[in-house]
């Protein structure tokens, strides 16, 4: 999914985000940044299965991750060696395939969706990218009911991008989740309303949940996090 932010963004964090993404007032003088976010849609324009993950999930209604967002899950998930991934919101299959490109040739990416329709798409651009069954365990169910299932210290990786009012719980079974020195990802930190900042625009519970989760990111002790403004945000935090 491509964000477009108005020619004058009317909040800082907008602001923010329009320079990373070489857009807005900066867009007349090309960026680095901006230069690297259109070689990343170019790349997933030009890659089949991908292409067609992309097409599928912005006609959808779980749009995809901006290429450049997942273009980092690859690189977090190599970058980790990650063998053992759990994805908490599937959609039609674009980030699952960015994080399957990055992980260890025998890596296993757990994902989970509540939308049978999604678990199918993403099955087929998964198997035409060449990870068949032995690769990816695909569950239709909601995650409040797949991830206690799941084993306690198991897991690398856990990428989350599902409703942002479960944020808090879907944090806290990471936490259980992942092994020693094992990350948690959490998409859509950045999105939010367009309206401007100030006190008496009162949250809405997605918004509040997300900021709580930040939060408890920021004061757990054994974690180390760090915010990625490539898309509409990625906030990962390591395990030690």
């Amino acid at each position: 999914m491509t964000i477009c932010w108005s020619a004058r963004p009317r909040t800082r964090r907008q602001q923010r985000e329009a320079v990373i993404a070489g857009t807005g007032e900066t867009a007349a003088r090309p960026t680095w940044a901006g230069a690297e976010q259109s070689r990343f849609e170019q790349e997933a324009l030009a890659d089949g299965p991908l292409a067609d993950a992309y097409d599928a999930g912005n006609r959808s209604t779980a749009p995809p991750v901006a290429p450049a967002a997942g273009a980092a899950l690859r690189f977090l998930a190599a970058s980790t060696g990650a063998r053992s991934v759990v994805e908490i919101g599937t959609g039609c299959g674009a980030s699952g395939l960015w994080l399957l490109r990055g992980m260890a040739r025998d890596g296993i990416l757990t994902t989970v969706d509540a939308d049978a329709a999604h678990v199918d798409r993403a099955r087929s651009v998964f198997t035409r990218a060449g990870f068949g069954v032995g690769r990816a365990r695909l569950i239709c169910g909601t995650a409040q009911e797949v991830l206690p299932r799941l084993a306690d210290g198991g897991y690398d990786m856990v990428f989350v991008d599902a409703d942002p009012v479960s944020y808090p719980d879907f944090l806290a079974e990471a936490m259980r989740l992942l092994r020693p020195g094992g990350m948690v990802v959490l998409h859509g930190i950045l999105a939010g309303p367009a309206g401007p900042d100030g006190p008496l625009r009162v949250p809405d519970p997605a918004e509040a949940a997300v900021h709580g989760t930040v939060r408890a990111v920021r004061e757990q002790e054994d974690l180390v996090p760090l915010l990625l403004p490539l898309g509409e945000g990625l906030l990962a935090a390591i395990r030690p």
